[in-house]
C-alpha cells in the first residue's frame, strides 16, 4: 500500500548499479575502439614507416624537407644529420627528422677496398 510502482521496481535484489553500469560504460567503450583503429593505429604506422625511411637515407637519395626544398644527399654525416646539396656547389646540413619524403634512391654505398 505504501510502496510506490517506482521503488518496486528497484527493489530486485542485486547491487545498485551493477549491470546498469557496465551498459552505460559499453558506448564509451565502443567509441574508443573505434577511434585506436580508425585514427590512432593508422598514425602509429605512418610515424614507424616514417622512421624506417629516415634511417635508411644514404647518399644520392633525392629528398624533400618538411619546409619544401628538394635536395640531394651528398654525404650522410651521423645519425642525426645529412648534408644535401640544394644547387649546384650550395651544401647544407639537415636534421634527419626534417626529412619529410625521399623520392629516388640513390646509388649503393661504397665500400672501401682493401
Amino acid at each position: 500500500m505504501f510502496i510506490t510502482p517506482a521503488f518496486a521496481q528497484t527493489a530486485t535484489g542485486s547491487a545498485p548499479g551493477g549491470s546498469e553500469f557496465l551498459i552505460q560504460l559499453l558506448p564509451f567503450v565502443l567509441i574508443f575502439v573505434i577511434m585506436w583503429f580508425l585514427i590512432l593505429r593508422p598514425q602509429q604506422k605512418r610515424a614507424k614507416e616514417h622512421r624506417e625511411m629516415i634511417k635508411n637515407v644514404r647518399r644520392g637519395d633525392t629528398i624533400v624537407t618538411s619546409g619544401g626544398l628538394i635536395g640531394k644527399v651528398s654525404k650522410v654525416t651521423d645519425d642525426a644529420e645529412v648534408q644535401v646539396e640544394i644547387a649546384d656547389n650550395v651544401r647544407v646540413r639537415l636534421a634527419r627528422g626534417m626529412i619529410a619524403e625521399v623520392r629516388t634512391k640513390g646509388e649503393p654505398v661504397k665500400t672501401e677496398a682493401p
